[in-house]
């Protein structure tokens, strides 16, 4: 059997003719400064020809419904095996897809109440709240219900003529609000609340037959009669929310009641089910124990029948624990899961699998951990790779880099400095390397030597939610503050009691940051407006001429600089367009030219050169920014789904920076950055404290710890064992605490 995966002079993104030969049944991990290429090859390259060669496998029938993947830009690929993804996207899902659904667990519990419970519901359908035999009827299995405000919706001291509907949909001179004025059986100048219960119960519901004569764009049209209450249900509470724009789902989440269903009490399940039992708990009851709680109630199971059931379920279990995700239960919806728990649980489900020969591929796996879980990663990384898988890992973390048979460092530089294996060997080899990553490698943590006084005081008092105890805690202002802590521990929960007191804080989290098929940082970060402006006020050309989204773009791609083919069942084919040769505008609009350059030329340029390009104090500030988070080295023009998770956060920041005497929060900023990079991020932080302003950061990166001012550290641990402040000081009085996982790490990456 071949040894090696070979890769052949790949080319995709800015890799240059990279030719690598990647050891089978080992850990060999990725690294190199951000933009370096590491995900060119593994994810672009790797896993794209691997997953679109398996689905070859498969009938023409199948293959039209599967994802469609395009060869990558390489030579040659040889020796692939099938490969499994493991990537940072967040798990998502509905309201419906919780921990216990997601790793199949709640499956086997549904079979152990149906055979050991007393007394029986029924067959394993009897316990799930995703099917009508188990469900709630009241919540149809959600735990929560969803109902009009009609507080807010309503004002009985106006009447329906003077805007007693506040819903702007529904209101006064809205087509819709006609309905209510120009019908005929009610009073539009009579306040709502003298309506009688007749009047009201006309209102809500109508009547079969009544008609109402409205008047639009169109013209004016009589039509059937539609209560209040029956229109809002049906536009708003019977399709799906997420399917509107969010300026709509904005307006209609502001009248909405949302509350713990009264008939199951946010059980989920319905009166049959939860009648039955297993030591004295129901099905909800254990769905809603901490996972390690849960496993010790399901090992006193010993009945002949039920306990092989339950040691399947203590088995999985005790995967979630031996990760680090003890703390997490069943019920927890799978939405509310960071991007770290999510891929830790997807990684849960492909242990329990007894394939062999396979490819895993792991897109930054410590991302969320504190440095006390970054082992229990490595157990598991090193578990598959026992079982006969070949491991590839993008990552930046020392622990991770320590643990590998194997590591290939890409760079030297970001973009197209980048793009080239800058080394090949051991951990051990690499420590002793010039490149970034071996530098680094080689130094050590060192504690800020003098620290900011504090010139005021932000609070949160009393913090209850989620696992917080009654948490009361200050945040000083002027200073940069490190929230801190071991996976769930409660530091999100504490940051997003701030902020709520706090809604003027500029919060830079891991959300998404909206982008579209033609987004670049140019447009993100606004200048395209103003650079047209530029072109047209210097040529005598309209600003639309310089736009690729408008009469400026190449009429053969649609301003698009490439030209997709879809073959029906076949790959698809991406060519550069032969007629702009991927520029994306018009001949005429590239002859036009400011300072020698044409507008495509401008996208064309990184952060820096167009920095140099242009003297417009709006455009000057805005690139700076770009400057700022360390993103020199894209090019205006670069589409922003080509951009990693790390640097999409960034450029989101630098659109948000130098703002005087405001308060930052950031949620994990260094995620996607190199070792190296991260002294960039602190002058980042550093200059925005300076600046007047107040910075939060929650955070496990030990430097990033070493450089703040004031330090907050939650535990002991996660879960029901977290949600306490248990230090508070710099961090040279860190080294001193007890009981501090933080504190332990510290002193070793310190010493």
């Amino acid at each position: 059997m071949p040894e090696f995966i070979t890769i052949t002079g790949a080319r995709e993104n800015n890799l240059k003719d990279v030719t690598l030969r990647i050891p089978k049944g080992r850990l060999t991990v990725f690294t190199g400064v951000s933009g370096s290429g590491k995900s060119s090859v593994v994810f672009d390259t790797i896993a794209v020809e691997s997953q679109r060669q398996l689905n070859e496998t498969f009938t023409w029938f199948v293959r039209n419904r599967l994802p469609k993947y395009e060869r990558p830009h390489a030579d040659a690929l040889e020796d692939l095996t099938p490969a499994i993804v493991v990537d940072q996207r967040p798990i998502g899902g509905h309201s419906r897809s919780t921990v216990g659904t997601m790793t199949d667990i709640h499956s086997v519990m549904r079979v152990l109440f149906s055979r050991h419970g007393t007394p029986s519901a029924g067959p394993a359908t009897a316990y799930s709240f995703n099917d009508p035999a188990g469900m709630c009827p009241e919540c149809d299995g959600l735990g929560r219900t969803v109902r009009p405000d009609w507080d807010r919706i309503l004002d009985p001291g106006r009447s329906l003529a003077d805007g007693a509907v506040r819903f702007p949909p529904f209101a006064a001179g809205t087509w819709q609000g006609q309905a209510y004025t120009n019908t005929d059986e009610l009073d539009p100048g009579k306040p709502v609340g003298a309506f009688t219960s007749a009047e009201r119960d006309f209102l809500m519901r109508g009547r079969p037959g009544s008609k109402v004569t409205v008047q639009g764009s169109g013209g004016t049209w009589t039509t059937e009669y539609e209560g209040l209450a029956d229109r809002f249900e049906r536009l708003y509470l019977k399709r799906d929310l997420s399917a509107m724009s969010q300026k709509t789902r904005d307006v209609v989440r502001e009248f909405l009641a949302e509350g713990a269903c009264p008939v199951c009490a946010g059980a989920r399940h319905n009166q049959a089910a939860l009648a039955t039992r297993i030591g004295g708990r129901t099905i909800a009851d254990c769905a809603r124990m901490q996972v390690t709680d849960l496993i010790a109630v399901l090992k006193e199971i010993d009945d002949p029948v039920a306990r092989p059931i339950a040691g399947a379920a203590v088995a999985a279990l005790e995967r979630i624990e031996g990760i680090g995700l003890g703390y997490l239960s069943l019920d927890r919806e799978t939405s509310t899961l960071s991007g770290g728990e999510g891929q830790r649980l997807k990684t849960v489900r492909h242990l329990g699998s007894s394939l062999t020969g396979m490819t895993y591929i792991f897109d930054e796996p410590s991302v969320g951990l504190h440095p006390r879980d970054v082992g229990r990663l490595g157990d598991l990384l090193l578990r598959l790779r026992d079982k006969g898988n070949t491991v590839l890992v993008v990552e930046h973390d020392p622990d991770v880099i320590a643990l590998a048979d194997h590591v290939v460092d890409m760079g030297p530089g970001a973009g197209a400095g980048g793009g080239r294996v800058v080394f090949e060997g051991t951990p051990q080899e690499l420590a002793g390397a010039g490149t970034p990553t071996g530098r680094y490698l080689r130094r050590r943590t060192a504690l800020k030597e003098r620290v900011r006084e504090a010139t005021g005081g932000l609070w949160v008092k009393g913090a209850g939610r989620h696992n917080l105890r009654d948490v009361t805690v200050e945040f000083p202002t002027g200073v940069l503050t490190v929230v801190t802590g071991v996976a769930g521990s409660g530091k999100s929960t504490l940051v997003a009691e701030f902020t709520a007191a706090h809604p003027d804080a500029v919060v830079v989290d891991q959300s998404s940051i909206g982008i579209s098929a033609r987004s670049t940082p140019a447009t993100y970060i606004q200048i395209m407006d103003t650079v047209r402006k530029i072109f047209a006020r210097e040529t005598g050309a309209g600003p639309g001429f310089f736009s690729f989204n408008s009469t400026g773009a190449c009429a053969t791609c649609e301003g698009r600089g490439i030209i997709s083919t879809d073959l029906a069942f076949m790959d698809p084919v991406t060519t550069t367009c032969h007629d702009c040769e991927g520029r994306r505008f018009k001949d005429e609009v590239l002859r036009l030219t400011v300072g020698g350059n044409s507008v495509a030329d401008v996208l064309e340029m990184t952060a820096d050169q167009a920095l140099e390009f242009f003297d417009d104090s709006a455009v000057r500030r805005r690139l700076t920014a770009l400057r700022d988070v360390g993103l020199t080295y894209l090019t205006l023009g670069q589409p922003l789904s080509t951009l990693s998770g790390g640097e999409r956060q960034r450029i989101k920041l630098a659109t948000r920076l130098h703002r005087t005497g405001a308060v930052y929060v950031l949620d994990e900023p260094t995620t996607g950055l190199h070792m190296s990079d991260v002294d960039g991020l602190l002058g980042l932080l550093d200059r925005l404290v300076d600046a007047g302003n107040t910075v939060v950061v929650v955070e496990h990166n030990l430097d990033v710890v070493a450089h703040g001012d004031r330090i907050i550290d939650l535990g002991p641990d996660g879960g029901r064992d977290g949600g306490r402040v248990i230090f508070e000081g710099t961090p040279q009085e860190l080294l001193s605490a007890r009981d501090s996982s933080t504190a332990e790490h510290l002193r070793r990456a310190t010493a």
